[in-house]
């Protein structure tokens, strides 16, 4: 019995080391992702309360187009890695090819989104000096999205195949771009005017742009890549291809808009109770989302494990690494919490001056410091599903999660409670502690009806399956 144990042991804690040594890369490129997104709102708030509340209204409402458009093209990583799992290169160069035109489609229909709403800024009961600061970078930082969504589609299939670094080093190579661009626009200097938050719109455009280009190059002419090109570019488009990433990629997509939105309402909720609040939300979000992107890597490396055993049929290993990458984000993010809850307030005093916001912004961090462990876990859990092609159900519990428990928990307590700001941040940590709960019991069902139906099932990557659930 105690032999079976230890060698049970072994067998999980084997598939961990694999686990973090992909997703390390991928951490890394997410971690500099969203260093951009900390670069802007540090040197924004260096201008004032104002332009900060005007770039978070922004890049929340922004962010509902694009966590649409990844949640889309996640099916890239999951169908990449399936064939590859399975050993069909060619298969792949399909994924690739019809990839990057629904990256490069789904890009644009996002930037012109965001043009749409331009003028109907002041409906959404914002305070009016941050809707008339908002205008411009609102253009700028939507047409950004079309670059952020194809580099992120070239991104996805290129880390499905065991080839993590070159996106990574071109997200960092894009934060340092960023923040040089930031620095010359938003303050005005070689010579340029300094032009405040509409500077940041361009650095933000410029430095996706560059991404996405060198992206593309690396994606189309690297010779470790080549294997796995298509055969012919100018073949005609196949409508099942289409078919297949849409039916995998939208539950996804889906389950994104709900997640994101119900964070974009928070926001739009702070707004009904200033500016402060808006701009303390802002800088709580920022630091969350930074935590939050080293469980997203491990999530990320998860899926792309999980599809290449499920391409491989080798249904055994699903559960270990899925769980194995559970446990490793719930201790790193568990140690994120301790930090935010000992240093909330100086981490705050590093995004702005205004004693009011850094008061309130501490508070908020307490709140991000008791959800990170159900983050982590919701986040990879859900990213070990994908692996499997099970996307609808656990989309169903992400939309139940925050929109029918953390929105209405979240506002009741905010304004009948009299919590505030405060009060909408419990609500946000209840919803991810009902998706980790969801989410990780999902897993558990699905991979032991994997094991125990499924051993004779030939690999998914050898045709076109309708991606659900497993049945």
């Amino acid at each position: 019995m105690g032999l079976r144990i230890v060698r049970n042991v072994r067998l999980w804690a084997r598939e961990v080391r694999p686990t973090l040594a992909l997703a390390l890369p991928i951490m890394a490129g997410m971690v500099g992702q969203t260093l951009m997104g900390l670069t802007d709102t540090i040197m924004v708030g260096r201008v004032g309360v104002v332009p900060l509340a005007a770039a978070a209204f922004v890049i929340a409402v922004a962010h509902l187009p694009l966590v649409f458009g990844l949640g889309l093209l996640s099916a890239i990583a999951v169908l990449t890695s399936q064939a590859f799992g399975a050993r069909r290169p060619r298969e792949a160069g399909e994924v690739l090819r019809h990839g990057l035109v629904v990256s490069a489609a789904m890009g644009l229909l996002a930037a012109l989104s965001m043009i749409a709403l331009a003028p109907f800024l002041n409906r959404l009961g914002q305070p009016p000096e941050v809707v008339a600061a908002a205008g411009k970078f609102l253009l700028l930082f939507g047409l950004s999205l079309l670059p952020a969504l194809v580099g992120h589609g070239c991104k996805q299939f290129s880390e499905a195949l065991k080839h993590p670094w070159p996106p990574t080093l071109v997200l960092l190579g894009g934060v340092i771009i960023n923040l040089l661009l930031n620095w010359v626009l938003i303050y005005g200097h070689w010579g340029l005017p300094a032009m405040g938050l509409e500077g940041a719109g361009w650095a933000t455009l410029i430095a996706r742009t560059l991404m996405a280009l060198v992206m593309l190059g690396y994606v189309l002419g690297a010779p470790a890549l080549r294997t796995f090109q298509p055969v012919r570019w100018r073949s005609p488009l196949s409508r099942e291809r289409f078919r297949q990433l849409l039916n995998l990629g939208w539950p996804v997509a889906i389950q994104h808009f709900f997640e994101v939105s119900a964070f974009v309402f928070a926001a739009i909720m702070m707004g009904w109770i200033s500016a402060d609040a808006i701009a303390a939300h802002q800088i709580a979000l920022s630091c969350a989302a930074f935590t939050f992107m080293c469980a997203l890597g491990i999530g990320t490396a998860v899926c792309i494990r999980v599809g290449h055993a499920y391409g491989a049929a080798q249904y055994t290993r699903m559960r270990r690494i899925g769980f194995g990458g559970v446990s490793l984000a719930a201790g790193i993010m568990g140690s994120f919490g301790i930090v935010l809850l000992i240093a909330g307030k100086p981490i705050a005093g590093m995004f702005i001056g205004s004693p009011a916001v850094v008061s309130l912004t501490a508070q908020l961090l307490v709140v991000a410091a008791v959800f990170q462990m159900a983050d982590g876990i919701q986040i990879v859990s859900i990213s070990a599903l994908r692996g499997l092609g099970d996307v609808r159900v656990p989309a169903l519990i992400a939309v139940l999660a925050y929109w029918v428990f953390a929105v209405p928990v979240g506002a009741a307590l905010a304004f009948p409670g009299h919590y505030g700001a405060v009060g909408i941040w419990i609500g946000l940590a209840g919803g991810l502690g009902a998706a980790a709960i969801g989410l990780a019991w999902r897993f558990h069902t699905q991979t032991g009806k994997a094991a125990e139906h499924h051993r004779s099932v030939p690999p998914v990557g050898a045709a076109f399956p309708e991606h659900g659930s497993l049945p």
